[in-house]
């Protein structure tokens, strides 16, 4: 899943975009999730959805106390075609606000108790991108993007707050500050193309350092050439019930060993795999029972998280007249490397529990109860079992 998997990938979706026979763009692989900023109901789509999260250390990790955690969402999506007539073309627009407070910080976890976390307050332009389909099969993305919107991700997992469930810690803990993901975004050209029925190939190249590292809070995009770039490549099959994939990485530039500052080498990557499926219920995300595991390596010579393992149980629909709520139980373990153990004394792992409700009480509101319990957090047995409970609350749509 290193070098030689990522360059096949590339190759192979450069061959697929020139040569893919025609198909209706809106009849991609069955079972493809389209997401908000991909919808065609009108020349301008706008969203604003505000989160908060509520969220409490009650026992164990390396503080007791309660945190009040912020997220602000707004999305605009323009149908270039509607619009200007610019045949196959659509325009996206997406700024967050977060708060900057740190759960983490109370239980002490390696991993993200909460997914709307950042090191920061500050207010960013998120994405910025236009999209522009090739033929009837393909489309290309160009512009500040999110690799998570369509790499590494699946539906089950979104009810979660644990940010492994949104992309996989040996991925997003990648790098010299991450890959392309929240907050902070890149400039990164996407390639997309759907073959057969099921089929579906996405390729990135992505700048290796997202952001500025000197100025943490800004929207910034700085080009070097020591920062390289990233590539990714994902392959995945989809039906209604069912998603398939496995994805690898690769950053270019040169990386530090860990525990050794002062040396270079190449070939920091990774890979993934991941299935998930409807298993009571007719389609992915619907009504009934959903599940979901997920592997991925990284490194170890360049990686603090080497190995990866998580999944989950998603009820939609928990019971007569409650048919939007979600009921779901999730685990999360990811193990450190060698090199990472030997610098900083930390045990083989961190496994993290979590069970989490979403009661839809409108369109634009919805309270998440949710508890998650963390054991050996970071890591380190002399840092006890922590438990932390947290309300989260979305309005808007």
């Amino acid at each position: 899943m290193g070098v030689q998997s990522t360059r096949i990938g590339l190759v192979l979706a450069c061959l697929t975009l020139i040569a893919a026979p025609a198909r209706a763009q809106d009849e991609r692989p069955t079972g493809y999730p389209r997401s908000a900023n991909e919808r065609r109901d009108g020349t301008l789509t706008l969203s604003a959805v505000y989160t908060a999260d509520l969220a409490a250390d009650i026992a164990g990790g390396r503080a007791r106390g309660a945190r009040y955690l912020d997220n602000l969402d707004l999305q605009a999506a323009v149908d270039l075609e509607r619009l200007v007539g610019w045949h196959g073309a659509r325009a996206f627009g997406y700024v967050i606000r977060d708060n900057g407070t740190s759960l983490s910080a109370l239980s002490g976890d390696a991993q993200g108790v909460s997914n709307i976390e950042t090191a920061v307050p500050a207010t960013r332009l998120f994405e910025a991108w236009v999209e522009q389909d090739i033929g009837r099969r393909a489309s290309v993305k160009a512009g500040l993007y999110n690799l998570n919107a369509e790499f590494d991700t699946t539906v089950s997992g979104g009810l979660f707050r644990l940010s492994s469930h949104g992309i996989g810690p040996e991925l997003s803990q990648s790098g010299r500050r991450g890959p392309s993901i929240f907050p902070v975004t890149s400039l990164a050209l996407r390639g997309e193309v759907g073959f057969g029925t099921h089929w579906l190939l996405h390729a990135a190249v992505l700048d290796g350092v997202p952001g500025d590292p000197d100025r943490p809070a800004a929207t910034a995009i700085r080009l070097r050439r020591a920062d390289g770039a990233l590539l990714v490549a994902e392959l995945g099959w989809l039906d209604r019930a069912t998603k398939l994939a496995i994805g690898s990485w690769r950053y270019t530039a040169p990386f530090a060993p860990v525990g050794d500052p002062a040396a270079r080498g190449r070939g920091n990557a990774g890979g993934y795999v991941l299935a998930e499926r409807q298993l009571l219920g007719d389609t992915r995300g619907g009504a009934g029972v959903s599940g979901w595991l997920r592997y991925g390596v990284a490194d170890a010579r360049y990686n603090a998280i080497t190995h990866y393992l998580g999944g989950g149980l998603v009820r939609s629909g928990t019971w007569r007249g409650r048919d939007d709520d979600q009921l779901g139980l999730s685990f999360a373990c990811a193990w450190f490397g060698d090199r990472h153990r030997a610098m900083v004394d930390t045990g083989a792992r961190e496994l993290i529990v979590e069970g989490a409700y979403r009661w839809v009480a409108a369109r634009w509101l919805s309270l998440e109860p949710n508890a998650q319990y963390v054991i050996d957090p970071s890591g380190r047995r002399d840092i006890p079992d922590a438990l932390v409970f947290a309300l989260r609350v979305k309005v808007g749509r």
